[in-house]
């Protein structure tokens, strides 16, 4: 029996972990980016992503200061697993989301855009 730790044995009951890219629409890095990410969230299907411009939803994401894109945030209920900017490889994010260790507690401004991630997903998600 293998009693490996998977992102999904890491994650308290119903609290659903979110993989937020942090991008720009004017960032060509984060639309060459954007396929990619997709393709993970399809082969991750135990986690939700989103897709939060920080223009369109600087109320937000301004108190994250994003200074490089795209910047990855993994959170949940339980708190934040990571924070950072990370480079745009499918292959990289696969290997983070592998690689999840257990939360640390999230700060106000994680907590507000999941907040916002959860009254509306469909503003967010990703396919």
């Amino acid at each position: 029996m293998n009693d490996s730790v998977t992102p999904a044995t890491l994650q308290a009951p119903g609290d659903a972990l979110w993989v937020v890219c942090l991008c720009a629409e004017w960032c060509g890095a984060c639309r060459e980016y954007r396929p990619l990410f997709e393709q993970v969230a399809r082969a991750h299907p135990h986690l939700r992503f989103a897709w939060v411009d920080i223009e369109d939803h600087a109320e937000l994401a301004d108190d994250f200061d994003v200074e490089t894109f795209p910047t990855l945030l993994v959170a949940g209920a339980s708190g934040t697993r990571f924070l950072g900017p990370l480079l745009p490889h499918a292959e990289t994010l696969s290997r983070l989301l592998d690689a999840l260790q257990p939360a640390q507690a999230a700060s106000p401004e994680v907590k507000t855009l999941l907040g916002a991630l959860a009254r509306e997903p469909g503003s967010f998600e990703v396919a």
